[in-house]
């Protein structure tokens, strides 16, 4: 696992469309909405440009993430919670996220730690289930 500037990236043994697909049932299975799939890649395409794999899913819940915004409403920026997946120069396809204790900082929400942790557990258990052999 990586931990660049509040970007958590760890390494997945599939392609970035089933690292998506996975990712996105885990979501769904614990009861979060996917509200948006953007495939960076495609739209790099069909502006003639050529981009690597690179998929990002939105995703999240009012229960998880409303609490944080009406502490501080700036931290909508960084919400709904995503995830991207990418593949780099050396065909090794990532799942990263922003750190939510990062997000919690950058907001000045150190007073909500438990929510923070309840949405890093649920995080890395999302990853996971996408990134399991």
């Amino acid at each position: 696992m990586t931990d660049i500037d509040g970007l958590t990236a760890v390494p997945s043994p599939h392609p970035v469309a089933e690292t998506v697909d996975r990712l996105a049932a885990a979501v769904g299975k614990a009861g979060l909405a996917v509200l948006a799939r953007i495939d960076h890649a495609a739209a790099a395409a069909g502006a003639g440009l050529d981009l690597r794999p690179t998929t990002l899913l939105l995703f999240g819940r009012p229960q998880g993430g409303t609490p944080l915004m009406q502490e501080r409403q700036t931290s909508g920026i960084d919400l709904p919670l995503k995830a991207l997946a990418w593949e780099d120069a050396d065909g090794q396809v990532w799942l990263g996220w922003n750190d939510p204790t990062w997000i919690a900082t950058r907001h000045g929400l150190a007073q909500l730690g438990a929510a923070v942790e309840t949405l890093a557990g649920a995080l890395e258990a999302f990853a996971a289930a996408a990134t399991a052999s």
